[in-house]
């Protein structure tokens, strides 16, 4: 069994051979970022409908990890999903018109915030039912693999969601089908600390989340998810050994939400504001732009045009979504089964 260790960023060198692709990666997390702040100002404006969950804080999570993303893989996400759709490609402007339950969201205005779905863009969807997406990874892994691809599937979780009776029922299916290299599978804890609003120590008995990947025979490591060069490095040779091996993997993310569980979590009595405050010292994006600036990768102003963009980007898909039509009533008896 491969025991745990903690992956650190990359070296000077490293970086500066790959310095295109470092201001694509931070690009993206800016986009999340304002994309998120839009999504809580208009819910604020009661344009948001149902319940929202954002990702800020988060940002090197989803970036680092999938940046590794090739066209076949799948993704899927429980209801913070925001960020990887964004990052598979979606129309941002369908998003935030899904989330305002519009009929030319992405999911035709049926599934808000939380049942995101973009199948052309490799997201297998956002689920409201906490764990349930587990077993459908399992099953997206093992599927790949029987069809002779190289394909992987990612499944992105929280620490809540190990709690939960499908975790077990699908790790356990993993790491049976992995004996044979048949579940080319990524698993990622996104650790934040928090299910809803319930410590870590408080949920679990064992507080080493990824060591619960043990006993399914699955290998894991933890990562600091504030860097998105170690999340990256990390995800970068997890899943080359998936690809190559068929079999499962576990990634635990260490990281923390900024904002509230949801948007109407506003008072947050299960932290203190002066935790919140410290953990913004490690400002995933802020971390990112410190040390490309002193290797001399980005300057500031490429910064400026980078936060620039993504201000457009969430104020143009805001205005679209404003100005889309409401779901044709005959959608209701549409994707039934």
């Amino acid at each position: 069994m491969a025991r745990k260790k903690e992956t650190h960023g990359s070296s000077t060198h490293a970086l500066a051979a790959r310095a295109a692709e470092w201001k694509t990666i931070l690009r993206k997390m800016i986009v999340i970022r304002r994309f998120e702040e839009a999504t809580e100002r208009e819910f604020r404006r009661g344009k948001i409908g149902g319940y929202l969950h954002v990702y800020t804080g988060q940002e090197a999570v989803a970036t680092g990890i999938l940046a590794t993303y090739r066209q076949g893989d799948v993704v899927y996400a429980g209801y913070r999903d925001h960020a990887q759709t964004l990052l598979l490609g979606s129309d941002p402007n369908g998003i935030m018109a899904e989330l305002f339950g519009k009929g030319n969201g992405i999911s035709h205005g049926k599934g808000g915030s939380m049942h995101l779905f973009d199948a052309a863009h490799g997201f297998y969807g956002g689920y409201g039912i906490v764990g349930g997406h587990l077993t459908l990874a399992a099953g997206s892994a093992y599927a790949l693999r029987y069809k002779e691809t190289e394909s992987i599937a990612v499944c992105f979780f929280g620490d809540g969601a190990m709690n939960i009776g499908s975790f077990h029922e699908a790790l356990n299916m993993a790491g049976l089908w992995g004996r044979s290299g048949m579940c080319p599978a990524l698993f990622v804890i996104e650790n934040n600390g928090y299910a809803m609003g319930t410590a870590v120590d408080r949920h679990s008995a064992l507080t080493d989340l990824g060591a619960r990947f043990d006993a399914y025979a699955i290998p894991n490591e933890k990562v600091d998810g504030q860097d998105v060069f170690a999340v990256h490095a990390l995800a970068e040779r997890a899943v080359a050994t998936i690809r190559e091996t068929g079999r499962p993997f576990c990634i635990e993310a260490q990281t923390y939400r900024f904002s509230g569980h949801g948007a109407a979590d506003i008072l947050q009595p299960y932290r203190s504001k002066n935790e919140v405050e410290e953990q913004k010292q490690r400002d995933p994006i802020r971390l990112m732009i410190t040390r490309l600036t002193e290797e001399k990768i980005v300057t500031t102003e490429e910064v400026e045009a980078m936060e620039a963009e993504a201000q457009q980007i969430a104020q143009r898909a805001v205005e679209y979504a404003e100005q889309s039509p409401q779901p044709d009533p005959a959608e209701l008896f549409t994707d039934i089964v």
